[in-house]
């Protein structure tokens, strides 16, 4: 682990830069279309390592694991639920591997489930809570310096949640919602709701991540920032996806020089943490860390 923590970084209150898409840059380096990330970690570590690598050169002061997908919950639809502990156990050992010798911090990525909660669905709040507990008690075990339970659109789940990676040991954690209505999740949660709930829950920091448009998430952000003092996470997709008739090829339509001038205006939204999710290369992330670290220091009172 890094000598100084997250918390430190935090409560210095410097922008920090966290790392760019998972899912979206395999896609362009060979996964097939419906496999899960997960399932690299153990047939093509190498790769997973060097994405890792070209974020940590690209500036990134925290990657995140490649686990977005790894409960026992969701990789059983994967035929991997039995390789639970072992896939999280080699996705936090590729990730230190990829910041040896910097000061970058690995985050463990826990996402949803996959299931809906009840009423809406079979799972039951302790089940998720259990399920989340069991893959941060490995992650934690395998050395990552901070947890992130991310593209939450349930509140429900997302306290589950928290209550679960809590009950494992003392790592920060970040929780991260994904406002894929615009200013709402597709469960109708607002960014105020989020703020309040999790502010009062005790999280170290909160978030947004994924989500639509970089003018959509921004606004949740102003939103999100209105109702809470908690340090702020931010991760917007890079921009909103369009497929190629032809090639069938996903593309995001902003491009790296664009999001690096728009990142300055997600640090006075009130963001500290900033990077970017589903679409995000490492060249976007180079101009999002170079935007972020050579903007001029504020004027001194």
């Amino acid at each position: 682990m890094s000598t100084f923590s997250f918390s430190d970084r935090l409560h210095a209150g410097t922008p920090l830069v966290a790392d760019g898409a998972t899912g979206t840059n395999l896609l362009r380096r060979g996964l097939p279309e419906g496999t899960p990330p997960e399932r690299w970690v153990l047939e093509r570590p190498e790769l997973i390592q060097q994405l890792a690598a070209e974020f940590v050169a690209a500036g990134a002061d925290i990657i995140l694991t490649c686990t977005f997908g790894a409960t026992a919950l969701r990789l059983r639809h994967a035929d991997l639920g039995d390789r639970m502990a072992e896939i999280n156990a080699r996705a936090a050992a590729l990730a230190r591997a990829a910041v040896a010798g910097t000061a970058t911090l690995v985050a463990g990525s826990l996402g949803p489930t996959g299931e809906m909660l009840k009423p809406y669905g079979p799972l039951a709040e302790e089940e998720a809570a259990q399920a989340y507990a069991d893959q941060a008690r490995i992650l934690t075990e395998s050395g990552v310096d901070l947890l992130v339970i991310e593209t939450q659109f349930d509140l429900t789940e997302a306290k589950a949640a928290l209550r679960g990676v809590r009950s494992v040991g003392p790592l920060p954690v970040v929780v991260s919602f994904s406002f894929d209505r615009g200013t709402r999740t597709m469960m109708g949660v607002k960014p105020e709701q989020v703020g309040r709930e999790f502010t009062a829950l005790g999280a170290d920091a909160i978030g947004i991540n994924c989500g639509r448009s970089l003018e959509d998430n921004v606004k949740a952000l102003h939103q999100l920032r209105a109702a809470t003092e908690l340090p702020l996470w931010f991760k917007p997709n890079a921009g909103l996806p369009h497929t190629d008739e032809i090639t069938g090829q996903v593309t995001y339509n902003v491009t790296p020089e664009q999001m690096g001038a728009a990142a300055p205006t997600w640090l006075a939204a009130g963001a500290q943490i900033v990077g970017g999710c589903c679409g995000t290369s490492p060249e976007h992330l180079q101009a999002i860390a170079r935007a972020v670290k050579t903007r001029p220091a504020p004027p001194q009172p």
